[in-house]
């Protein structure tokens, strides 16, 4: 590493399945100051990366804007080396003044934090705030209260931002400060957004985190990179990744196969799944998908080298890649 890149201000924006990271990140990308390059460090826990063609179709590197993913579970996985290395390339490439990093909904937190917290970065990195962003209205529900991640994302947390507030009920306001109360030994700022309108200001300031040790069962493989190899014959790939209660299920289409935009708008509105992130190149144009419990959300992407689809849920169904394909246009 270049001794020159000193003390770059790091965030680490945190928060469960579905919440509206990349939507955060993607509006922090919004108010960059022109005449600044920023990096984002984005892990996702399925085997096929999504969120980096997401990113990189509204933004490049001309507009000062660096990414670099770390796709197939926890970014802390075989000692952080995965993460590491992509770190490491981002920084040397991107020389940035700051750096933002997106870790899985499924993420453990405090190991990120352990990794940044290492001699070697300490040079290097700067850690300013955590930001964890939470939908008030899972509190409720014990598959988010009982699991460890969701509440060491909170735990760990300079801010808690209660995202989607515009869903809320008044109700939901006051639980969130509750629970962030109960979890936290110290008074810590609570706030709201909507679509992940993060303000500015937050990012600023030493985070106040310890990395303390914490142990969990590592998944996610790394001897292969299933977003790197050159796909079969038939054009497409399939992977599959498990831990933390969830499945992951993606594909991988190369950019000869072009999709039906109505049949892939009806496909991916008919999804029960926790969450559902994609690209594709369809007969009217190229296009970013998101679904959480809330919507279905379609955005129009400059550019992206093939169609990609990553699923996250309890239970995959075994008809879901049959479906994909009958929505493919016939050559």
């Amino acid at each position: 590493m270049n001794s020159k890149i000193n003390k770059v201000p790091t965030n680490i924006i945190t928060g469960f399945l579905g919440v509206g990271k990349t939507s955060a990140i993607l509006n922090m990308l919004k108010n960059k100051p022109d005449n600044e390059r920023w990096a984002v460090l984005v892990n996702e826990f399925g085997e096929i990366g999504i969120d980096g063609s997401l990113f990189a179709g509204q933004y490049t590197e001309k507009t000062g804007v660096f990414i670099k993913e770390v796709p197939g579970g926890c970014m802390c996985c075989v000692a952080g080396l995965p993460m590491q290395v992509a770190l490491n390339e981002l920084l040397t490439r991107a020389r940035p003044d700051r750096l933002l990093i997106e870790p899985t909904g499924l993420g453990h937190p405090v190991e990120i934090l352990q990794i940044l917290s290492d001699k070697f970065y300490q040079q290097i990195l700067k850690i300013e705030k955590i930001i964890t962003l939470v939908d008030a209205r899972k509190l409720t529900d014990q598959r988010y209260i009982q699991h460890e991640t969701f509440n060491q994302q909170i735990a760990i947390a300079d801010r808690v931002v209660g995202n989607k507030s515009d869903l809320y009920q008044s109700e939901d306001f006051e639980r969130l400060q509750a629970y962030v109360d109960e979890i936290h030994s110290t008074t810590i700022e609570v706030s709201h957004s909507e679509q992940g309108r993060i303000n500015p200001q937050w990012l600023k300031g030493q985070t106040a985190a310890t990395a303390t040790i914490a142990h969990h069962d590592h998944h996610g493989s790394y001897d292969r990179n299933l977003n790197a190899i050159a796909l079969p014959e038939e054009g497409f790939v399939k992977a599959e990744n498990q831990g933390e209660g969830f499945t992951s299920i993606g594909w991988r289409f190369s950019a000869e196969k072009v999709f039906n935009d109505r049949k892939l708008n009806a496909f991916l509105s008919g999804l029960n799944v926790e969450r559902m992130k994609a690209v594709f190149i369809t007969q009217q144009g190229i296009y970013g998908y998101n679904l959480t419990k809330d919507a279905l959300t379609q955005i129009e992407l400059d550019e992206c080298f093939e169609s990609r689809i990553e699923m996250i849920a309890y239970d995959t169904d075994a008809q879901w890649q049959e479906a994909l394909l009958e929505c493919l246009v016939n050559d």
